[in-house]
């Protein structure tokens, strides 16, 4: 590969084996906890492990799992695809757990085993610092405790919780996000505190992870909605595997609607459209546009912008053909753009990091 093919590969989803590799991580009493209790793992139910989705059958180890260690994802992304620095989102369960105080220890024991396994490990790394919202001060507390690590680069939430990710109560999280220079990156998944369509539970995976969209639509509506970007104007927010072609139509609506009921959000003081052109980002993988390049630079087009796309390979959930993640319909003259210099505009701790 050339220098041309350089990449920062914006969602990276490692593996955790099972709860006993959080152990060690662990504080006694939860340590303990697990133990007595026989908990074996918190593996979201969002990604079945053994799904042929969630990993390639030759990116698999003997466990049957893919990515659980940092020497995997080196070799398969780092070095197999030139890529120069990559952002680690880890999905395991921890939002999953109702005990508030349980839930706290576990994300605390997760991302300090992230620090230990996989950014003390290989120097391109970076992640997010996973945190649960449904205990704000837990979550703040969580950032401001590993916000002085510059290897952690933004701050982890599902697009599926509790609430509408807009909700004010959440606004501390925002708050200590902005303030430390971390995006919010809104990645697929649920919580399960609701169901996961407009209409109820669905009865197959297929309509789980395809009603993903619609939450995408939702989360963003609310966060514009609410006033998030009004009251916090320096935050940013990735959407991580949200897909891209739903968002020129949803915006379209968005602004239109807008225009006759706006005097009920009155913070709400340009087109939703701009508003979301300023603050909002969304990953390339997977990338849910026609085989026709025409038709996919007319889609950016309708974006209204091509500052908004940036590169990922979802490693290891398989989401593309062949052995390059980068969706061959992409226009070529805005590669540099979507793998290089947008990521970087972004993540303003990323400056300095790639040459």
């Amino acid at each position: 590969m050339s220098t041309d093919d350089r990449r920062i590969d914006c969602d990276i989803n490692p593996t955790v084996s099972g709860l006993h590799a959080l152990a060690p991580y662990l504080d006694d009493v939860w340590r303990n906890s697990i133990e007595e209790r026989g908990i074996e793992g918190l593996d979201s139910i969002s990604y079945p492990p053994a799904a042929p989705l969630t990993a390639r059958a030759d990116w698999r180890g003997d466990g049957g799992r893919a990515a659980t260690t940092a020497e995997d994802v080196r070799s398969r992304v780092l070095d197999g695809w030139n890529t120069q620095i990559g952002i680690l989102n880890c999905l395991y369960g921890v939002q999953l757990v109702f005990n508030e105080d349980m839930a706290a220890a576990f994300t605390r024991a997760l991302n300090d085993w992230i620090i230990a396994e996989w950014l003390d490990r290989e120097p391109r790394f970076r992640a997010s610092i996973v945190v649960t919202p449904q205990n704000v001060e837990a979550a703040v507390d969580e950032i401001e405790r590993l916000a002085p690590d510059r290897r952690f680069v933004q701050v982890l939430l599902l697009v599926m919780g509790e609430v509408p990710l807009g909700r004010r109560h959440l606004w501390p999280i925002y708050a200590a996000a902005e303030r430390r220079g971390l995006p919010i990156g809104v990645h697929a998944g649920s919580g399960y505190r609701h169901p996961v369509t407009s209409l109820g539970w669905p009865s197959h995976y297929l309509e789980d992870y395809a009603n993903n969209a619609q939450a995408f639509q939702s989360a963003l509506c609310s966060f514009v909605s609410e006033g998030v970007f009004a009251k916090f104007p320096g935050l940013k927010v990735v959407l991580l595997e949200s897909g891209v072609t739903w968002l020129p139509g949803f915006l379209w609506r968005f602004s239109k609607f807008w225009k006759g009921i706006r005097a009920e959000v009155p913070w709400v003081d340009r087109s939703p459209a701009a508003i979301v052109r300023d603050h909002v980002r969304l990953t390339v993988q997977p990338f849910d546009a026609p085989e026709d390049p025409d038709l996919v630079r007319r889609i950016i087009d309708h974006l209204g912008s091509d500052a908004m796309l940036l590169y990922a390979s979802d490693y290891p959930h398989w989401q593309f053909d062949g052995d390059d993640p980068v969706p061959a319909t992409l226009p070529r003259d805005l590669l540099p753009r979507i793998m290089i210099d947008n990521p970087l505009a972004t993540y303003s701790r990323l400056t300095g990091d790639v040459q």
